[in-house]
């Protein structure tokens, strides 16, 4: 077990707790193989009736994995992260399938990773401090952990949005694109979590009413008061044109929409593109993370994943050098390259 993973029995609750909080609960690989052996220790207990997720620390639930162990290890020939992705993916699969109710609360920054270990779950509570994202496009990376099936569902064209800009979600928009089931005030979770704690457990029925309890309306959604330009500007085929209609659709945010996009890594957003567009037709999460783990694979044999984290990360000095630097440069054939089943590049679940 890691020593920065708690994990352990609250009344009938198995309560695992990311406690990395400094690196505002970053995942590292012993931390993914920790949560792993818990929900398989749980899963057959009848003691444990219910599973909730927390992350130490007031910044935020979990931004994601260990970039910068990320970075190290694609430098050295990615065997690492592959091997980090494999596990990663695999326990994405079990959260989402897992027999037992798995509660997230997705307090402060819940990014990359921590959707991963939270959006697949049966119930995901968000608060006001909530800030959900998938923001790989922004270091060279394609939305993984399941989230390109997450954004894929998103209303209308909300998913591509976020998705080819790295954009964020507060609290009202994370259940807008369902990422999130409720909003539960960060004061009132203490409180939630002894209710939980104070029984032998809730399931169904029981658990509803527990959470509903401690529940407050929602924020609005931002994003569904933008969903005409966004619909109308991400439904074109390509992304040079939906930089085009971003541009020349004369709205303030469709603008600022197409400097983001633009400043992130072009292969990324191209592959972006092309992976949620499948997602939606994959007839699984298992299939989607399948193709997501062929991404990263890949990702890890190209030069924009480290000079993406050395840009944000290792010297922050917030100026990738992309390669190509612009979309036009990115040829269809390269975007297939990252689609193209590999020798042990496959993770099987589906």
């Amino acid at each position: 077990m890691s020593a920065e993973v708690q994990a352990y029995r609250d009344g009938g609750v198995g309560r695992i707790v990311l406690d990395r909080p400094r690196a505002i609960n970053s995942l590292t690989h012993d931390m993914i193989r920790a949560v792993r052996a818990a929900l398989d220790g749980w899963a057959a207990d009848d003691a444990v009736r219910t599973v909730v997720l927390t992350g130490a620390g007031e910044r935020g639930l979990c931004a994601g994995a260990d970039i910068r162990a990320l970075h190290d290890d694609a430098k050295a020939g990615g065997a690492g992260a592959r091997a980090f992705f494999r596990d990663e993916y695999r326990l994405n699969a079990l959260i989402a399938r897992y027999p037992k109710p798995y509660l997230a609360v997705m307090d402060g920054i819940t990014m990359g990773g921590g959707v991963g270990l939270s959006a697949h779950g049966a119930v995901r509570i968000v608060t006001e401090r909530s800030v959900v994202a998938m923001p790989e496009t922004r270091i060279g990376l394609v939305p993984d952990v399941g989230g390109s099936l997450l954004l894929a569902r998103a209303p209308g064209e909300s998913g591509l949005h976020l998705g080819l800009t790295s954009g964020s979600m507060g609290p009202g928009d994370a259940l807008y694109c369902g990422f999130a089931d409720h909003f539960v005030p960060t004061a009132r979770i203490p409180a939630l979590l002894a209710a939980l704690a104070g029984t032998a457990g809730l399931t169904g029925a029981g658990l509803t009413a527990a959470v509903a309890a401690h529940a407050a309306p929602a924020p609005p959604a931002a994003l569904a008061d933008r969903r005409q330009w966004i619909d109308a500007c991400y439904a074109a085929d390509t992304v040079e044109e939906i930089v085009e209609r971003l541009l020349g659709c004369g709205v303030p945010e469709a603008k600022e929409a197409a400097e983001q996009l633009l400043g992130n890594a072009p292969t990324a957003v191209k592959v972006t593109l092309a992976a949620l567009r499948r997602a939606r037709t994959l007839p699984s999460l298992e299939a989607v993370l399948d193709q997501e783990y062929r991404i990263s694979c890949h990702a890890l044999t190209t030069p924009d994943l480290v000079e993406g984290i050395r840009a944000q990360v290792v010297d922050k000095d917030r100026a990738p050098r992309w390669a190509p630097a612009e979309p036009a440069g990115v040829t269809a054939a390269e975007v297939d390259r990252f689609f193209a089943p590999r020798e042990g590049d496959e993770l099987g679940l589906a």
